[in-house]
Parts: structure tokens; C-alpha cells; sequence
């Protein structure tokens, strides 16, 4: 029974993704909701994490925690009426889109984040 819950909550977490990526493009959407809707739903349907899920605790935080307070951010400031719109052509589209350029995003971070790493563990060793 949990089980079957879990698994309904998922699916509105997709289509609620769905909806916002559809709002993010669609032009009656107020600015600051499209920006948030936009990067929300980049991040979401990048096929990268940002944290990798085989990281203890942490990778499954931005499934659970991150991405739907980005949701509910991104939905309450979207006018109901329109979110409503938006969760219809959501529920009729056959196949989930990809964000390519946040999974680009997501790499540039690790490039960095690794050189960063590298640079502060060579200093290190020259300095001592």
C-alpha cells in the first residue's frame, strides 16, 4: 500500500516537472515563475545529478528534498488557472524531454569543482 502511494507521488512529481517545463516556454507565464519553472524543470530532466545517487544519503537528497520544493516554489508562483492548463498538455505528452543543457551544466560544475580540488591538492603538496 505504501509502496503504491510512493509510486503515485512519483508520477505527479513527473508530470508536475512536465507542466513546468511547458510553463517555462509558454509566454503568459510571469518572468520570475518562468525563470524558477525553467531552472527547476532543467534540473530535473537532466540525465545527470548534480549529486550521484550512489552518494550515501546526499544522492538521494535532491530527488527528495530539492526537487520538490523547487516544484512547489515554482508552482505557487504560476496562477493556478494556467498551472491547470499546463498540467493537461503535461498529462498528453508522450514522451518526457530531456535537458541537455543542464546535464552540461552539471558537468561544467564537476569539471570545476574537480580542477578546483586538483589545484588546492597541488598547492598543498608544494607547499609542504
Amino acid at each position: 500500500m505504501a509502496f503504491e502511494r510512493l509510486k503515485q507521488w512519483a508520477r505527479a512529481l513527473k508530470r508536475e516537472v512536465v507542466a513546468l517545463w511547458i510553463a517555462a516556454r509558454d509566454p503568459r507565464t510571469p518572468l520570475g515563475a518562468r525563470i524558477v519553472a525553467a531552472l527547476v524543470a532543467a534540473y530535473a530532466l537532466s540525465p545527470i545529478d548534480l549529486i550521484p545517487d550512489f552518494i550515501p544519503v546526499l544522492g538521494l537528497l535532491d530527488d527528495l528534498l530539492i526537487v520538490p520544493l523547487g516544484i512547489l516554489l515554482a508552482v505557487r508562483l504560476i496562477p493556478p488557472a494556467l498551472m491547470a492548463a499546463f498540467r493537461r498538455r503535461a498529462g498528453g505528452l508522450q514522451d518526457r524531454p530531456r535537458s541537455l543543457a543542464a546535464a552540461g551544466i552539471i558537468v561544467a560544475i564537476w569539471v570545476l569543482a574537480l580542477l578546483l580540488a586538483g589545484a588546492a591538492f597541488l598547492r598543498r603538496g608544494a607547499a609542504g
